[in-house]
């Protein structure tokens, strides 16, 4: 599945600096489709942008044309027939990832017959190598024109004329998602803060209100909750606090003059009074106590920060046992 990148980019850290800036060129697709759109006929990701590119003659003349596509993102949601992913980790136990080794090789290698994929001799090869090339383009052809057709699968135990080998082919296909689809890499703590604000904002129609706000969230005196904000069911907040750009988990007890910017807030946590918190992630069961400062940081479930602590760009979490 492809998508479009989103606005930001494709970030993979936690960080939006500048450094990481001049790194997003790097983090985009170079993506090859077929003029139907339903072919992955081309990919290179990473390092590999910054190489030359590198297109198969063989599919090129299948299809005639390629569209070479840089704004969409991998969505990392692939479905396999299990037969074809069965076979390539047979051959290719080396292979560590989906995304940079299983898929660029499926790609490269699809609608090969066994005779492309098992070289015959050099001068056999060169004897016949107008006839073959004739009869694979031939062949590609008729599959990518009858991609949409229930006998699409069919072709494949076809073959080409002139061939005595066994065909045996898969494809690559593509589903691209709609441009008003919500579609997002959740895998860094930057596009986590990114998603829930994007879900208290403008794509705040994902949720349902009723599971988000609570019925009747107490809230004490001189207190403010800013637009693109969420206060879950349960929780309380105290006096002369303010939240901005932030979400409230269900179940939450904030003490009075309390700050909250920028910031994701979940279940059952406790902040004490004058505590301020800017860019950072609180996990649930947290207890935050009195005059804490908490900035660009990550608390882990159940951990305690005690009174009067400040932290900056930390990963605060329990010792594992």
């Amino acid at each position: 599945m492809l998508c479009s990148i989103p606005v930001s980019g494709p970030l993979e850290s936690g960080s939006s600096g500048g450094k990481d800036k001049a790194k997003k060129l790097g983090r985009y697709n170079i993506i090859g489709l077929d003029p139907s759109k339903q072919f992955l006929l081309h990919i290179a990701t990473g390092a590999e942008i910054e190489k030359d590119a590198r297109i198969s003659k063989r599919i090129l003349h299948a299809v005639g044309q390629m569209e070479m596509r840089s704004d969409l993102m991998d969505a990392h949601m692939y479905a396999f027939k299990r037969s074809v992913l069965q076979e390539v980790l047979d051959v290719k136990d080396t292979f560590q990832s989906l995304k940079e080794d299983v898929l660029p090789y499926l790609v490269r290698s699809q609608l090969k017959s066994e005779a492309l994929l098992n070289r015959t001799p050099q001068g056999e090869e060169n004897s016949n190598e107008k006839v073959s090339s004739q009869n694979n383009q031939a062949f590609i052809s008729r599959i990518l024109a009858n991609a949409s057709t229930p006998s699409f699968h069919g072709i494949y135990s076809e073959n080409p004329a002139g061939s005595s080998s066994t065909r045996k082919t898969h494809k690559c296909c593509v589903y691209i998602a709609s441009s008003s689809s919500y579609c997002v890499r959740l895998n860094s703590i930057q596009a986590f803060m990114d998603i829930n604000r994007d879900v208290t904002g403008d794509a705040d129609h994902l949720l349902s209100p009723n599971n988000i706000i609570g019925p009747s969230p107490k809230l004490g005196t001189k207190t403010t909750v800013g637009p693109n904000c969420r206060l879950g069911e349960g929780s309380e907040m105290g006096d002369k606090c303010q939240v901005k750009r932030s979400i409230i988990g269900r179940h939450c007890r904030i003490g009075s003059h309390v700050k909250v910017v920028n910031s994701v807030v979940m279940n059952h946590v406790t902040i004490g009074d004058g505590c301020i918190i800017q860019g950072s992630v609180i996990c649930s069961n947290v207890q935050l106590q009195e005059r804490v400062e908490l900035k660009d940081c990550q608390v882990g479930a159940g951990f305690v920060v005690t009174a009067g602590s400040e932290y900056k760009a930390e990963s605060l979490a329990k010792k594992e046992k």
